[in-house]
Formats: C-alpha cells, structure tokens, sequence
C-alpha cells in the first residue's frame, strides 16, 4: 500500500516535497517537518493561536514608556544568556498563547529584580483570569494578563500550579500563594520597531504578531522573512535581537510551541522592515511588566 494513501499522511508527504524545493532555493530561511506536518492551516490556527487584539480596546489605553530616552542600546541582546528566560514550553492544543507571553514576561522581570529565575504558571492565568477578555484557551491579551497578576497580588509557581492545557476550575488555594510580584505594565508606542528595540534592549517584551501563514507554521530555522499579514493573532515574546551571519538583522522570539518547533522552540525574525508594524505586526502591539 502506497504510505501516502490516508490523508494526514498525504498530507506529510506533500509537505516534505513542498519543504526540499524551497530549502534547495536561495531563502534566508528553512522549514521543516514538525509536528504540525499532518495539520491543515486551519486546522493550526484553531488549536495554536489564540491573542484577541481590540483595536477599540488598544486606542483607549495609554501607558508611560520608560524606556522612550534610551539612546543607546547593545548592537545585540539575548536575555537567555542573561538567564532571564525560562525553557520553551509547549502550550498544547489550547488557545493559552496570552498566557506563555504574560508568564514569559513576568519570568524575566522577576530574574532581573530579584535575580531568581523561577518558572510561573501559564495554567493559573487560564483557570482564574476569567472575569474579562482572558477567557483560558479560547484566548485571551496579555495586558489583561498583566492586570490579573496585579490585581491578585502575584502569580505562583509552575510547580505549586502545573500546566494542564486545558480550561479548569480556579485552584483559590495556589491561586492565594504567590512566587512572583509585579507592580505594573507599560505598553511600547505602537508601530515603532526602534521604541521596541528600546525596550526589548531592556527586558523581554510581550509581542503580539500575525502567525497565521503556513510558512510560519513550518518554520524551522534562519532568519524569518515570510508572507504574513497584520492581523494579530498569537502572542510571543521577544527575548532579544542581532544580527545573522549574512548581515540580516533579526528579533529573536520565544514561542509556545515545544521544542520541536522552530529553532529549538525559537523563530528569528526579520528586525528593521519597510513597513512600521514591523514583520508579521510584531511592532503593533508590546507591552512589558514592571517591578
């Protein structure tokens, strides 16, 4: 019997023919085999994106950007090597992006203020951060995120309160222990990738981008320069930024896919686009905790 006759199998080998032609040709970047191979795009979409962006919402807000008089930033940053991020983790087949970004955040904030890097819970923002946008997997924003981790007077620990990538009842006991403060949020001026190099330069910034193509979907190394709109639909979080090999300069993103997307669960993408949102709307929308 032919390996390719059912469909996700069709499916895979399509991909995998689709993927040698366009790594044999002259692209900043590759894709690859990943387990989302057997998956349509939408199907994708549906189970792995999941940020709301209001614009309505957005238009309303203004926040102090702390960093608007930094004149001078490092020509590159990883705040992995600063041991301000966690690992990747893999928010599973539940619209919980919002959650890894705000936690993301949060986790590097707390390192630099405290100097202890500790692995919060993605799971307690899905199960109790209910009362507004934020609704667990069917998405939510990370500034909502931020504002639950205010308002409750912390967020606990990985450990104390594990993911389970599904919504559940709020755990009001680990929900009144807490492993980490925050005492505000800011937002990075819209469309500015030079205020998000300001910021990023500074801490790891909450980003919210357009990851809805299925060039990003297959994504698998290089500098990231792909099709893609502005319709955010995914929150990250961009943990630094430099320069390639070849000259191109880069964001480098922390994902919530697992490991075995991307670059080790990590995507560079392009820094420095003619358009002011930035690639895939990564300047749109960033917003950052404060200590």
């Amino acid at each position: 019997m032919d390996v390719c006759t059912k469909m996700k199998q069709r499916r895979r080998c399509a991909f995998r023919y689709s993927r040698t032609i366009w790594n044999s040709s002259n692209h900043p970047y590759k894709l690859g085999v990943n387990a989302f191979a057997d998956q349509t795009n939408e199907e994708f979409k549906a189970a792995r994106n999941g940020y709301k962006f209001s614009s309505n919402k957005k238009l309303a807000r203004t926040t102090p950007f702390r960093y608007e008089n930094v004149t001078a930033v490092p020509p590159s940053m990883d705040w992995r090597k600063k041991g301000a991020v966690t690992q990747v983790k893999d928010q599973g087949q539940c619209g919980s992006c919002w959650a890894f970004s705000t936690i993301a955040a949060t986790e590097g904030i707390t390192q630099l203020s405290t100097g202890k890097l500790i692995s919060l819970s993605e799971q307690e923002l899905v199960d109790c951060d209910t009362s507004g946008e934020d609704q667990g997997c069917e998405g939510g924003e990370m500034e909502d995120g931020f504002e639950f981790i205010i308002k409750n007077k912390g967020i606990n620990s990985e450990a104390a309160y594990p993911y389970q990538a599904v919504d559940g009842t709020c755990n009001t006991k680990e929900e009144s222990v807490y492993a980490a403060r925050i005492s505000g949020y800011e937002q990075v001026p819209a469309n500015s990738e030079k205020a998000l190099l300001q910021a990023v330069a500074n801490q790891p910034i909450s980003v919210s981008i357009d990851a809805s193509g299925s060039a990003f979907q297959f994504y698998s190394s290089g500098v990231f320069t792909g099709d893609c709109g502005t319709d955010l639909d995914h929150g990250v979080t961009a943990v630094g930024y430099g320069l390639s090999d070849d000259g191109m300069k880069y964001w480098l993103v922390k994902n919530s896919w697992g490991t075995s997307w991307g670059d080790a669960g990590y995507i560079m993408m392009q820094r420095d686009v003619s358009a002011e949102e930035g690639l895939c709307g990564i300047a749109m929308d960033s917003s950052y905790p404060t200590a």
